[in-house]
Order: structure tokens, then sequence, then C-alpha cells
């Protein structure tokens, strides 16, 4: 999916700061903790905790913020829909990665387990009898 041009320029100088806070507040009134959403985000984007405390506290823009990040292998195994755009289709590479976040957040705060939030190719599905 093509995205217009302002609505990447805008995207793309979001500050991380502006957004944290947010996510944050998501996820808290939905009784998940900050520990939780910083492990998702650590699990995307390959942060630890040093760093995105830096970012969360100064002007790193979404553009910097992904640039820098060294992302999951299995990020591909993301779908789905936020804002009602398939994850999988959108064509601007940080526009996709802001999603997956999003999407990943969504997951958190709707309350499903972490060890299928945080994805893992050809992990055995234990959750289903029969199964191994």
């Amino acid at each position: 999916m093509k995205t217009d041009e302002k609505t990447l320029r805008r995207v793309h100088a979001m500050t991380f700061s502006s957004v944290y806070p947010l996510l944050l507040n998501k996820v808290v009134r939905k009784g998940r903790t900050e520990s939780e959403l910083r492990e998702v985000i650590g699990w995307l984007t390959g942060y630890g905790d040093v760093q995105i405390d830096r970012f969360a506290s100064d002007q790193t823009t979404y553009q910097e913020f992904f640039a820098g990040a060294d992302l999951n292998a299995n990020t591909s195994l993301i779908t789905g829909t936020v804002c009602g755009v398939r994850v999988e289709e959108i064509e601007d590479p940080v526009m996709q990665q802001v999603r997956y976040l999003d999407k990943l957040v969504d997951e958190l705060a709707r309350g499903r387990k972490m060890e299928k939030i945080l994805r893992q190719a050809g992990a055995p599905c234990a959750t289903r009898p029969g199964r191994q």
C-alpha cells in the first residue's frame, strides 16, 4: 500500500519521545507493564533499556529511531491490520516499521501472551492438544 507523501513526512518526523508515553499509557490502561512494552520494543528493534530511555527523552525522530534499529529477523511474521491497513502491504519501510510496532503494542494491550507477540519462526505450537 502506498502512503501519501504528506503523511510519510509527518510520520518520519515524529519523535519517539512524543509517541512513547502514548504507547505506555495504552498498555498500562489495559493492565500490562512498562517492562513488557520495553520487551516488545527491544524484540522488534534490538534496543536495550538504556537506548530506549535515551530515545524516550530526546528528539530522535521515528526515521532515525528505525534507521539505527537492528530489526528482528522474524518481523516478516508480523501480519494483520492496523488502522485498516495490512502491515505486510505497506511500501515505505519506516511506515511499515512504525505499523509493526503499533501492531505489537495492540497485541500487548489486548492481553495476548508474550510468547505469541514475540514471534518465533518454526516454533512448535504447544497451545493445541495433540501437537508436539
